[in-house]
């Protein structure tokens, strides 16, 4: 049988348990985004959407589809040339003479975060760049290779990054 000195170790053994798991709750929950805060950010382009709009890829049955407040694009997955995933923007993207509307200004980080997609339409080369962190992009690199059957280049592995 436990004495009143053993029980008082376990409370507060227990209520020191309780604690931890709390301030790792709250810890862990400040770093998670909103469930609702959509994950990518068109930050360049030659589309007409304002930088800094938030939304939503889509991967659909024939394209890909990027949906925001100020604006949406598909791309079909026939006209795609180019996928990369990077920590910045690829000097020879940049470097292009396409009709930039939103001109890449892209600093460049230790982590993959921009996903960069070429495409033709009626033989006239279109990009659009958009901001995505990597725990948000990862569900996307398969789906979207399986159903384009073109690869992402990914810059930098994710076990470099983790």
């Amino acid at each position: 049988m436990a004495t009143p000195r053993h029980c008082g170790k376990w409370i507060s053994m227990i209520s020191s348990l309780f604690v931890l798991i709390f301030l790792a709750g709250f810890v862990y929950g400040k770093k998670k985004p909103p469930v609702d805060q959509p994950p990518f950010e068109y930050v360049a382009g030659t589309e007409a959407i304002e930088r800094g709009c938030d939304g939503k890829l889509e991967v659909l049955k024939d394209s890909l589809a990027f949906n925001c407040p100020g604006g949406s694009v598909s791309l079909p997955f026939s006209a795609i040339t180019l996928m990369q995933y990077r920590p910045d923007l690829n000097p020879k993207v940049a470097r292009m003479k396409i009709a930039w509307k939103v001109r890449p200004v892209i600093t460049k980080a230790k982590q993959n975060q921009y996903l960069t997609l070429l495409y033709n339409e009626k033989d006239v080369t279109h990009a659009i760049v958009l901001k995505v962190d990597q725990p948000a992009m990862r569900p996307y690199l398969a789906e979207i290779e399986l159903k384009t059957g073109k690869s992402v280049q990914v810059f930098r592995s994710y076990d470099e990054n983790d």
